[in-house]
């Protein structure tokens, strides 16, 4: 039988590829359709040059159709594919019901080197089931040339109101700035992501410590309302369809004063080859408001292999070497330094070259390490996750509390209606689930 992957690698890979060469199969790999992965499957040719016969075939999809397809795949056991892209909510909940394989590599993988917040949040039983291909929080990437312009400056954690009046300063109609862009595309992890830390950081939470909705708190009202009101007055017109594919564009051309997105975000705008506002580009931590707890996201997109697979050498066998040191040196030498996966290996933020052109370095591992998916509100929580709760109900209902938030931006419907309507459906979803 015929092997299929397709994979990056060093030359130092492949001489270790050569001599442990993987069987014959075709991998089948979910991922997502951004701008790391697209770029890793660019560099697949070093991978099949080093295991002639080799292939892979990539389904690659937006994040939202990417989680439904892959939730679908690994619940139905339909064995669509070999290789999954999933993140912190997904692997330890997948991991603990027998759905994914443990991952366990050679002594050269050096998983002591992954960032612990990261490889813990990967992991369940201490067993690791997804390996990091990067990974990220979430931080202000700001023109700094239009603050200052403005006479302002942006300090290191700033306060909602000093972004409210940063953003006001930004605005520039006539010229086609938006001071603020942020994510309001309905989805767990598009909308949802960004409000969710927003809301945390007024003091909100999903459930109380007894698993009832909350939903309707003054504190998400605040932080709904203080959104709704930030990009109908100073965000880009249709800002209930963005997400980060549509907002990143904007940014590269200079119409956001202002993103609060991914961390991995920066790797894009900073790059002169890709950006035109490269040199102006400046960054802070997430604002907060009554509390820093949960003010800024925690995620890693990562390689998983699901147990179903019949090609599950194979398949870590490609996860390995596409998570490795070596893959992230390879990136460096044909892509440059400041277009390497970040967020996932201590070894990275020590490499000069990457130091050196990645601006951006400092502030995302900051903001990396100061999340704590344990204690993400101002009060205690029974779940574990930032910007989601770690429970199988969730994708359901922050689905559904995702498309209320944008009815709401659109202005369709209120804000109370919208966290009323969410609010039920979250207490309906909850019982039915038996809490």
């Amino acid at each position: 039988m015929r092997k299929s992957i397709k994979i990056l690698a060093s030359s130092a890979i492949i001489a270790v590829a050569s001599s442990t060469a993987v069987q014959a199969g075709e991998l089948t790999i979910a991922t997502v359709n951004n701008g790391h992965m697209i770029k890793m499957q660019g560099l697949t040719h070093h991978f099949e040059a080093a295991n002639p016969g080799v292939t892979v075939n990539w389904v690659t999809l937006d994040e939202g159709t990417l989680r439904s397809r892959v939730t679908t795949d690994i619940a139905t056991k339909g064995g669509q594919f070999d290789v999954m892209t999933i993140g912190m909510y997904e692997a330890p909940m997948w991991g603990a019901k027998g759905w994914l394989n443990k991952l366990e590599f050679d002594a050269s993988y050096d998983t002591d080197d992954l960032l612990p917040a990261i490889r813990d949040g990967l992991s369940s039983g201490g067993n690791l089931y997804a390996a990091p291909f990067y990974g990220e929080s979430s931080m202000i990437m700001y023109r700094k040339d239009l603050l200052d312009a403005a006479g302002m400056s942006m300090p290191d954690n700033p306060t909602w109101g000093h972004v409210q009046d940063a953003a006001a300063a930004m605005t520039d109609r006539a010229n086609g700035v938006s001071g603020i862009c942020l994510r309001g595309k309905p989805g767990w992890g598009d909308n949802m992501a960004f409000l969710t830390t927003m809301a945390n950081s007024f003091g909100g939470k999903w459930f109380d410590e007894d698993w009832k909705p909350a939903l309707d708190s003054p504190a998400w009202n605040h932080a709904v309302s203080f959104y709704v009101d930030l990009l109908t007055k100073y965000g880009p017109p249709g800002s209930e369809g963005n997400s980060f594919g549509e907002i990143l564009p904007l940014t590269q051309t200079g119409k956001c004063g202002m993103w609060i997105d991914a961390t991995i975000a920066a790797s894009f705008i900073s790059d002169p080859a890709e950006s035109e506002v490269s040199d102006v580009i400046a960054y802070a931590q997430s604002p907060v408001a009554v509390t820093s707890r949960g003010a800024n996201w925690l995620w890693a997109w990562s390689l998983a292999v699901p147990a179903g697979t019949e090609q599950a050498e194979d398949a870590k066998a490609f996860v390995q070497w596409a998570t490795s040191k070596d893959y992230i040196a390879l990136v460096g030498k044909e892509l440059g330094w400041g277009s390497v996966p970040t967020g996932t290996r201590a070894s990275t933020y020590e490499i000069a070259e990457f130091k050196a052109a990645a601006n951006f370095a400092e502030a995302e591992l900051k903001a990396i390490n100061s999340a704590n998916p344990s204690f993400s509100s101002q009060d205690r929580t029974p779940y574990q996750g930032v910007q989601f709760a770690a429970i199988p109900e969730f994708q359901e209902i922050g689905a559904e509390v995702g498309q209320q938030m944008s009815a709401a931006l659109a202005g369709t419907i209120t804000v109370e209606q919208a966290l009323y309507n969410s609010q039920a459906y979250a207490v309906r979803a909850m019982k039915r689930a038996g809490y």
